[in-house]
């Protein structure tokens, strides 16, 4: 398949060193001309472990190359892969810039295309944005009709900075948000070739996904934080305690507790927790006002108090 992809920071780079040596022909597209020049010279314009190695290889075989002529390249594609930044704004909102402009690109490209290709967003945006935002956009400047002229899908990633040639080969899942079949069924045959579950699913739900993953990472990460740091306050090993925990797949690291329904209570759990902040509080209250020690009567009393 002919491959343009738009955006060659992190995301876009991995995807299409990665693609491309799958055996797709693929066309890197930025702005930048630094990044554009070091993927002509067989480099890569992010740190990243192997994805230099392999854009050597595929920029060799004449199956990577890259440019910052949005046109030619758009003419050349079957479908559009957009991984530009969505960057955080002052209010707390997604920035969009990046997306709308090349949006614009691409549907002015779309004019005088003599197929019919496939706009795959991989940039991560909240729901509602490709309905309200980018097919609006694709439409005006194209001339043509979503769904009918062009397709549009959402393709989130799933890819963890050291591992990310790693995960993209296997990666959790893969999750195409499609306008219609048509358009799903050409973004699926592009990863017709990797071992996992292929979910696809409306526009909305796939890009909710990806903030739902997400969050629940931040959440996992924060948890993990505040048991080691109660741990500490009671001497416990953290490490341990948590090495336990996630060993149970059961209950702690599955979808047992994870599907919307009914409200939080129960016996166990709001008693539990409330015990496991107070304790907090009172190792916290008593840590600050004075240093824990043993009375220092004898060696074997000392000894005693800090088992």
């Amino acid at each position: 398949m002919k491959l343009s992809v738009w955006g060659l920071g992190y995301v876009g780079t991995v995807s299409a060193a990665c693609l491309a040596q799958e055996g797709h022909e693929v066309i890197g597209v930025d702005s930048e001309p630094r990044k554009v020049d070091l993927i002509s010279a067989g480099k890569s314009p992010i740190i990243e472990k192997d994805v230099g190695r392999i854009i050597e290889r595929q920029v060799a075989a004449g199956r990577l190359s890259a440019t910052t002529d949005a046109t030619a390249a758009a003419q050349q594609t079957d479908l559009f892969l957009v991984c530009v930044g969505t960057p955080s704004r002052a209010n707390g909102d997604i920035e969009l810039k990046y997306v709308r402009r090349v949006c614009e690109q691409i549907g002015a490209a779309l004019r005088n295309h003599q197929g019919a290709p496939v706009v795959v967003i991989r940039s991560t945006m909240l729901p509602g944005t490709m309905r309200e935002v980018v097919i609006p956009t694709l439409e005006a400047c194209s001339g043509r009709c979503a769904g009918a002229e062009f397709g549009v899908c959402v393709n989130p990633e799933f890819l963890r900075e050291g591992t990310a040639v790693h995960d993209f080969a296997n990666p959790p899942k893969t999750v195409i948000g499609e306008l219609n079949r048509a358009s799903g069924d050409l973004l699926a045959s592009l990863y017709a070739r990797i071992a996992a579950p292929l979910i696809r699913t409306d526009i909305e739900t796939a890009e909710m996904v990806k903030y739902a993953d997400n969050a629940w990472h931040a959440l996992k990460v924060g948890f993990a934080n505040e048991i080691g740091n109660l741990c500490k306050g009671l001497e416990v090993d953290s490490h341990h305690v948590m090495d336990i925990f996630c060993q149970d797949s059961k209950l702690n690291i599955s979808s047992y507790y994870l599907k919307p329904g009914f409200a939080f209570g129960g016996s166990c759990l709001p008693k539990d927790l409330r015990a496991l902040l107070t304790k907090r509080k009172r190792s916290t209250s008593r840590s600050l006002s004075s240093p824990r020690s043993c009375p220092a009567i004898s060696s074997r009393s000392s000894a005693a108090c800090r088992r």
